[in-house]
């Protein structure tokens, strides 16, 4: 075991709340969605009754209609804003009213496939049956409140639901949200935070108008999806749930479950993602509902077709040239903007620096998309941007530095399940 794997795990520990991990102690002090399915991948390389129970944490917040929130309010802290106060969603405990990309599906079935290696397979078999119904349901919900076309794509309605926060994929479609009664609030991230590796101001006062649209919707994600200010369909969110659909199918194939209505949402996505692909700028990117426009930006999201199981000799080979292109810009890959774009900024937070979370789904797709060199270039650059810098929250795609909170839960997660020969 290497000293990296050491700190790793001992950082999980240390924000281990007891069933539940939080993100850095300082700056998110609760439970996050996406942030517990990657931290489970870390548990499981040494402690696997933990990475379920992570999973199974998260479930208890999910709503009775399948939604499954991106921040579960465990207990009080005033040191995180907005808090459940200004959400007001009514639930017990306590959560946002958005939901989060869902990795879920994929970490469980991660989760299967380690048991069973194990010879544990019958000993986990009734977790992983009481979890898959509780995906099941969270999944029907995306088809039910996110894809009302039945395209296969992800609708998103807060830039915070796609886990990529401040993207410049938003700012067009942002431009029409209305900040005007958003009010004065003080922020928390910022004090913690140097405020260049921060969303700005404005950005802020969208994702609070946003919030108040919801909170005042009453959280009706139905009346939300029908007159939501900001309705964009997120390519890493389609994407990620295209690939999670296909790891539920196998979860339920080999829980001897019926599996049809998984297949019809793999089938709607794989014939109607296409939307998502911009011929003029030639990649993946996110697309606004309200005007049908695409975004035109190549980001790290945008590599997760081959994550999402997605073929296509043209795009993939557009795909790489691209990635090539950027590799040959960039120290270390994968920056979450081109760094050829005049937006790049290489420590704002999803304009430029690398999340090793996202490099994990990229790299697994690479490399089972045949493309091994480039799927080693990106797990070589991750480990080697930990072992220099730490566990930040990201990291400096030109010189490696950190950016965000240090001591991060799904950095080290990430850093345990790369170096756990698998």
């Amino acid at each position: 075991m290497t000293q990296d794997s050491n700190t790793a795990r001992a950082i999980l520990k240390a924000n281990d709340r007891g069933g539940y991990t939080v993100p850095n102690g300082r700056v998110y002090p609760f439970q996050w969605n996406w942030d517990s399915a990657f931290v489970a991948l870390g548990f499981d390389t040494f402690d696997r009754d933990r990475a379920w129970t992570e999973i199974e944490t998260l479930f208890r917040a999910q709503w009775p209609d399948g939604f499954v929130p991106h921040i579960v309010f465990w207990q009080e802290d005033d040191g995180y804003f907005p808090g459940p106060g200004v959400w007001d969603s009514g639930r017990t405990p306590p959560t946002s009213g958005i939901t989060q990309p869902p990795v879920a599906a994929t970490v469980v079935r991660t989760l299967w496939d380690s048991a069973a290696a194990a010879g544990q397979s019958e000993h986990y078999r009734p977790r992983a049956q009481a979890l898959f119904d509780r995906l099941l349901g969270w999944h029907r919900w995306f088809a039910e409140h996110r894809d009302a076309n039945r395209s296969g794509v992800v609708v998103a309605m807060h830039p915070w639901e796609t886990g990529r926060d401040n993207s410049p994929e938003w700012d067009v479609p942002g431009v029409p949200i209305d900040v005007s009664n958003v009010g004065e609030y003080t922020r928390r991230d910022t004090g913690h935070l140097d405020a260049k590796m921060r969303p700005t101001k404005l950005e802020y006062d969208r994702y609070l108008a946003l919030v108040q649209f919801g909170r005042a919707a009453g959280w009706d994600h139905a009346a939300i999806a029908r007159s939501n200010p900001f309705r964009v369909a997120d390519v890493g969110m389609s994407m990620i749930l295209l690939r999670a659909n296909r790891d539920l199918l196998a979860l339920a194939q080999a829980l001897g479950r019926n599996g049809d209505e998984i297949a019809r949402w793999i089938a709607d996505a794989e014939a109607g993602i296409h939307i998502l692909w911009d011929a003029e700028r030639r990649t993946w990117c996110s697309r606004d509902l309200l005007t049908g426009r695409h975004s035109g930006y190549v980001t790290s999201a945008s590599f997760l077709s081959f994550y999402a199981g997605l073929r296509d000799p043209e795009r993939d080979e557009a795909m790489m040239a691209h990635f090539d292109r950027i590799a040959e810009r960039v120290r270390y890959m994968v920056p979450s903007l081109d760094p050829d774009d005049t937006g790049f900024q290489m420590i704002r937070y999803w304009r430029g620096p690398v999340w090793a979370v996202v490099n994990w789904m990229i790299g697994q797709g690479l490399a089972e998309a045949g493309h091994e060199a480039r799927a080693k270039r990106v797990r070589s650059d991750t480990l080697a941007l930990i072992q220099g810098s730490g566990f930040y929250e990201a990291f400096n795609p030109l010189d490696g530095s950190g950016s965000g909170g240090d001591d991060f839960s799904w950095t080290a997660a990430i850093a345990l399940a790369w170096q756990t020969p698998s």
